[in-house]
């Protein structure tokens, strides 16, 4: 995360810590996501030291941004073929006029 923005203070799995962003708001989402991640591995396996629930936290957090990654890669690369149909069809539009 960014450091020039204001520091506020965000509660993760019982701790609260500053965080700096861009976006106060933005920065109290992400922080409420990892703090869910947390709570819902804790949950499964209360057993396990609070590393483990963070380094599996950390992984889920990853897969999922990996995962919308490729959302993302798949549908430009979807929107760019439509796109350069759109453009071919125009073209020959114009040509035959």
């Amino acid at each position: 995360m960014p450091t020039d923005g204001k520091s506020i203070k965000v509660k993760i799995f019982g701790s609260e810590y500053p965080l700096r962003g861009e976006s106060e708001e933005l920065t109290k989402k992400v922080a409420i996501y990892v703090d869910e991640m947390i709570q819902s591995i804790h949950q499964r396996i209360p057993e396990q030291p609070p590393l483990t629930v963070a380094v599996l936290s950390a992984l889920n957090i990853t897969e999922d941004l990996l995962k919308e990654r490729e959302k993302h890669r798949s549908f430009s690369t979807l929107v760019e073929g439509e796109l350069d149909k759109m453009h071919t069809a125009l073209d020959e539009c114009l040509h035959s006029a």
